[in-house]
């Protein structure tokens, strides 16, 4: 029996170990819009508004504390899908920046926090910048395929893009 326990806490042991050295991965897109920043960050910085410009939602509501003020948690709704909870993390009016992490979530990404941002772009137009890091939820080193480090990199990569091309067609 000594024996049993012994080996099932040295595997608990080694599975929160493989869980902590989980590779933290980085996704970064960009998008040139062809109109002012503060158009595009006025559009941009309701914490509430993803639902307006990404085309995978199909809702946004702050359930707790104040769009656009830290701590705000909102709950998201994927179009004929879950939803997730993101918090608001740091915001800075001046710098036209905010920074927002996941906090609940059926996606098989764990650890995720964002920042997304728009400079000029020198002519008059912006630059929208989406930034995240990350890790895969499933602690196991041989993942599944649709909870491996590329099927997650896949996920968030295809979930920018489509956001801010989405945007750039609004704003322009």
């Amino acid at each position: 029996m000594t024996r049993f326990v012994l080996v099932a806490l040295g595997a608990l042991l080694s599975s929160a170990a493989t869980a902590e050295n989980r590779s933290l991965m980085v996704v970064s897109e960009i998008v040139q819009i062809n109109a002012q920043p503060t158009k595009v960050w006025n559009f941009l910085k309701p914490f509430n508004s993803f639902a307006k410009w990404h085309p995978m939602l199909s809702g946004s509501e702050v359930v707790s504390g104040r769009d656009g003020q830290v701590g705000a948690l909102r709950v998201m709704t994927v179009k004929d899908g879950p939803n997730f909870t993101e918090e608001l993390l740091a915001y800075n009016e001046e710098s036209m920046a905010f920074t927002y992490n996941i906090i609940e979530s059926p996606f098989p990404i764990d650890r995720y926090v964002a920042t997304v941002s728009v400079k000029p772009d020198g002519h008059g137009g912006s630059i929208v910048i989406w930034v995240g890091e990350f890790s895969r939820k499933n602690p196991r080193v041989n993942a599944p395929e649709k909870e491996n480090d590329a099927a997650a990199v896949s996920m968030i990569t295809g979930a920018y893009k489509d956001g801010l091309q989405s945007l750039k067609k609004l704003m322009e």
